[in-house]
């Protein structure tokens, strides 16, 4: 069902602008939303209005409060396009997702908690198909790089035939307390994370006749460029398979993997035993709580010089057919046929992270977009369109090999 909203007063409305990645995001769109109508939600009217006077804007305010369903109700009556930084999501999110998918509005955030979009899904999908709305979770640096960037891939390589892409991911960052928050969380609600896991995959079934599945997840050597590959258990790989699902580019067998690329094996030995770690750790409470507040508060974050010396780099290795996908005939002598790409970026947990979802929103406010609703993924929302927003906003999408 077609977005039928032109008519409301605001093009997108941001609601967490007085979070530290919220305000960067009013910046970005204030800065580069051109014509867009853009405004600013939330519960408390003189934080936003001190996000206006620090951006240098002048921006409509708008009243929305989580606690007060008949605010979120007028908040995505109001606009086309919804777009929030107001996480951990699992606490946060869901009245707001309601309320656009009741409204027919369009909605994007910036989430990355598993547990939370199957949700979403579990309980507002039909709501958003019936109503024509398009709900674009993970609209940050989870997961627009790995999203797009195995769509890009994919594009390089022959149709009709086998895939199998690894998606290598490095960078030099410092991640938000916010970040860290939603993954304790998530690692905290394991059990109840596969309990709705396995209810959305009742209700969405697989394609027919088409294969799409993830790569093992076992630490290896890879070698060159990328060095050690080790497992990456983050939202993004499932983001990949459901793009893939949902679009048959992806070719008739699909496999993907998602790595952590670390060039010294012991830096890699480090991580392996340090991942486990958080892990146990957040499932007690008080040590959960004081990782956050030890590594950074939710609503803090770098400086913007450290931020201009962050950077990501997402190495896609791709391979259509032959040995390498397990069916003969993609290249003109019968054999495999490999590509190479890489999406490369600066400071992918603040200023990249704005960027791509004030071009995730702004995108599915103007642009021309496959005739879709109910919950998707940026690759099937947007695809080539983001892509191309992204490109011209500075970050880079290219055949490296």
């Amino acid at each position: 069902m077609a977005n039928t909203t032109s008519e409301r007063p605001y093009d997108v409305v941001l609601i967490g602008a007085t979070g530290f990645t919220g305000a960067l995001t009013a910046q970005y769109l204030v800065d580069n939303g051109g014509a867009a109508r853009i405004a600013l939600a939330g519960r408390n009217r003189d934080k936003l209005a001190a996000v206006t006077e620090r951006i240098g804007a002048e921006v409509p305010l708008l009243h929305a409060d989580l606690d007060d369903p008949s605010s979120l109700r007028a908040l995505a009556e109001s606009t086309r396009v919804v777009a929030s930084t107001v996480g951990p999501f699992i606490r946060h999110g869901e009245p707001l997702v309601a309320a656009c998918a009741a409204a027919g509005t369009d909605y994007a955030d910036i989430t990355g908690e598993p547990e939370f979009v199957d949700e979403m899904y579990v309980r507002h999908h039909a709501t958003a198909v019936e109503h024509g709305a398009r709900l674009v979770h993970c609209c940050g640096f989870d997961s627009i790089p790995h999203d797009l960037g195995a769509q890009f891939t994919v594009e390089q390589l022959p149709e009709g035939v086998p895939l199998t892409i690894d998606g290598y991911v490095r960078a030099g960052a410092q991640f938000s307390g916010g970040t860290l928050d939603s993954a304790l969380t998530a690692f905290s609600r394991m059990r109840g994370s596969a309990q709705v896991a396995s209810q959305r995959r009742k209700l969405e079934g697989r394609p027919d006749g088409r294969r799409v599945h993830g790569a093992r997840g076992v630490p290896r050597r890879v070698g060159g460029a990328v060095g050690w590959a080790l497992p990456l258990p983050t939202i993004d790989p499932q983001i990949v398979l459901r793009s893939a699902r949902a679009l048959e580019r992806y070719g008739p067998d699909f496999t993907y993997g998602h790595w952590a690329a670390i060039k010294k094996l012991p830096v890699a030995v480090a991580s392996g035993i340090a991942l486990p770690s958080l892990v146990l750790a957040a499932q007690v409470p008080p040590l959960r709580k004081a990782l956050v507040d030890r590594v950074a508060k939710p609503g803090t974050g770098p400086d913007e010089q450290r931020r201009q010396k962050s950077w990501f780099k997402v190495r896609f290795e791709g391979v259509a057919g032959g040995d390498g996908a397990g069916a003969p005939g993609a290249g003109d002598g019968g054999g495999p046929v490999r590509v190479v790409t890489e999406v490369a970026g600066g400071d992918p947990g603040y200023t990249e992270t704005a960027k791509m979802l004030g071009e995730s929103a702004l995108c599915l406010a103007h642009d021309d977009l496959p005739q879709l609703s109910g919950q998707l993924t940026t690759a099937v929302a947007m695809g080539g369109a983001l892509r191309q927003r992204l490109q011209r906003a500075g970050i880079t999408f290219s055949v490296v090999g």
